[in-house]
């Protein structure tokens, strides 16, 4: 695995001291990518991508969200965004915070944001309330189809914070989505073969300590709250934010999208509502973790292609 060219804490205006690393452009730097991590894993595990990104002449920043691997804030303990709530809200802002710092490291030059799943549904929140920072965004692996049975989720959510309370990890919700998304894969090993089709590469998820936790009852309500936000573009985007080149990609095998129809989906939602410049890609046989399964080496090609669309020399 590639290594990160540096590691540093920053500390949040929310009061989080963030785990960041960076990636040091290899010469003339198209401009910056800042990569956020999906649910219940962390961001060293984009090392390899990070690599990729740097000999392609873009600074790279990835942090750890609140919650998550080795950022640490007294209101936010492993598996929860915030004890006393806006837990969204917040790890936005420490989305911003990151920003912020590379932009200052780096001035004038383009910034584009990653996310990945749960990473995804921040970005595209982040695009509709502050694109002014951003040359563009991409999207993968993420689902915005909430729908009846997101909202059967959130009355599911508001009895478990009843009954345990917001900081205690839920008892339904993985049931509902991690072990129902690994039973619609044949055949398979354990409850996390429907992120990749590498065996070693799940396997390397399931023997990591900071991977594979249950997320908070409140973490869960945060991150509804955002993917309803993040499927209402017409209510939620600025104009300003539909200017902005967004770039989908999904995997067809993913359980957790419905088979890539959620992330073409949402695509079509954006161009729908006055985003000018969408696309996307499904590729068919790819599951959850594009970035770790079988079409990492296109999947990135295509980023990279995207990420310089969005930069002027």
């Amino acid at each position: 695995m590639s290594k990160f060219d540096d590691q540093f804490s920053l500390e949040s205006k929310t009061g989080a001291q963030l785990n960041v690393y960076y990636t040091k452009a290899k010469g003339k730097a198209h401009g910056i990518v800042h990569i956020n991590h999906g649910l219940a894993e962390h961001a060293l595990r984009y090392a390899d991508f990070a690599h990729e990104l740097g000999e392609a002449r873009f600074h790279v920043y990835a942090h750890d969200h609140r919650g998550h691997g080795y950022t640490k804030s007294v209101d936010a303990p492993p598996g929860v965004f915030s004890l006393v709530g806006d837990g969204a809200k917040k790890a936005l802002e420490d989305c911003a915070e990151v920003q912020t710092h590379s932009q200052n490291k780096h001035p004038d030059k383009p910034l584009i944001m990653f996310g990945h799943s749960m990473g995804a549904i921040l970005t595209m929140n982040y695009v509709f309330r502050q694109p002014a920072n951003l040359a563009g965004a991409a999207v993968w692996n993420t689902n915005f189809d909430a729908g009846l049975l997101g909202r059967l989720a959130q009355l599911i959510l508001r009895y478990e914070r009843f009954r345990l309370g917001s900081d205690m990890p839920s008892r339904i919700l993985p049931k509902l989505t991690f072990d129902d998304w690994a039973k619609k894969i044949p055949n398979h090993r354990n409850n996390f073969d429907w992120l990749s089709r590498i065996e070693s590469e799940v396997d390397a998820y399931v023997a990591d300590p900071l991977c594979g936790w249950d997320p908070s009852v409140g973490m869960w309500r945060d991150i509804f709250g955002m993917v309803f936000a993040g499927s209402a573009p017409g209510k939620h985007a600025s104009a300003d934010a539909k200017k902005r080149p967004i770039h989908f990609l999904g995997g067809g095998d993913d359980p957790s999208t419905n088979f890539g129809k959620a992330v073409a989906n949402q695509a079509k939602r954006l161009s729908e509502t006055g985003f000018t410049d969408v696309n996307s890609h499904i590729f068919p046989d790819a599951r959850h973790e594009t970035l770790n399964d079988l079409d990492a080496e296109e999947a990135t090609k295509r980023f990279i292609g995207f990420a310089k669309s969005c930069c002027s020399e």
